[in-house]
């Protein structure tokens, strides 16, 4: 991405704004062709939140109570960075809900109990999931007020806690084996224990697991659900029947 002068020193949402719209001055410059641009194009704007919240909880000496306070900044930062892509000439903006961090193998690991009430019946940290569920039902409020200030605008909520739940609730409909277990890692719980690396672990198939390392999915399992975003149902209005 050089040749689009594209430098991103961190993940702030910020910079990444400011790199898109280095890119679309590359590749639409001026005003007229950016919207023109936009306005034919699927802006996917997320999923974001995941490392706002990862900074608090993969730090054990925070309680895990202090990111709750951070929920409506991070949704209020991504309904102003939507607006930001509507301002700039966007028609149709896909924005996805937060996984469900009690299902993935690393918080799994650091924040295994002995207490059976913290798991679901699927084996998921209940306090985490609700964690997800808190952010996405403020992020769907957020969207329906864009969507109230943006009436000519196509403004999407992509599902992706539910389409990861369906992966945890029917693995073997969905062709995995093991839904709360890394491919590539370690011998440790979940499959954790070892960076995804040269030396690490790694399963013989990967597409019969929803989890590639101890916190990024396979290919598989992004495949799904683009498919249930696209098809739904997995999006408020699916893909297909919106462009």
């Amino acid at each position: 991405m050089s040749r689009y002068n594209f430098s991103l020193q961190r993940g702030c949402l910020d910079e990444q704004l400011a790199s898109f719209k280095r890119v679309l001055a590359r590749i639409a410059p001026g005003d007229a062709a950016t919207k023109r641009l936009l306005s034919e194009s699927l802006v996917v704007f997320g999923e974001i939140g995941g490392n706002d919240y990862n900074f608090w909880f993969f730090d054990r000496r925070r309680s895990r109570y202090t990111a709750q306070e951070y929920i409506p900044d991070v949704v209020a930062r991504i309904g102003a960075g939507v607006q930001e892509v509507i301002k700039l000439g966007a028609k149709t903006v896909l924005v996805p809900g937060n996984f469900p961090i009690g299902c993935v193998p690393v918080y799994l690991r650091d924040y295994k109990s002995n207490t059976s009430g913290d798991y679901d019946q699927f084996g998921c940290l209940k306090w985490f999931n609700t964690f997800s569920q808190k952010h996405n039902q403020l992020l769907k409020q957020e969207i329906s007020m864009l969507k109230s200030q943006n009436p000519g605008v196509k403004i999407i909520y992509g599902d992706y806690y539910g389409a990861f739940m369906e992966f945890v609730k029917n693995p073997l409909r969905n062709g995995i084996d093991k839904p709360l277990v890394a491919c590539c890692g370690g011998n440790g719980p979940y499959g954790t224990g070892h960076e995804c690396n040269q030396k690490a672990k790694v399963c013989r198939n990967p597409s019969r697991f929803t989890n590639w390392d101890q916190i990024h999915m396979t290919e598989k399992a992004y495949n799904v659900i683009a498919n249930g975003v696209l098809n739904g149902p997995y999006a408020d209005t699916p893909l297909l029947h919106t462009c």
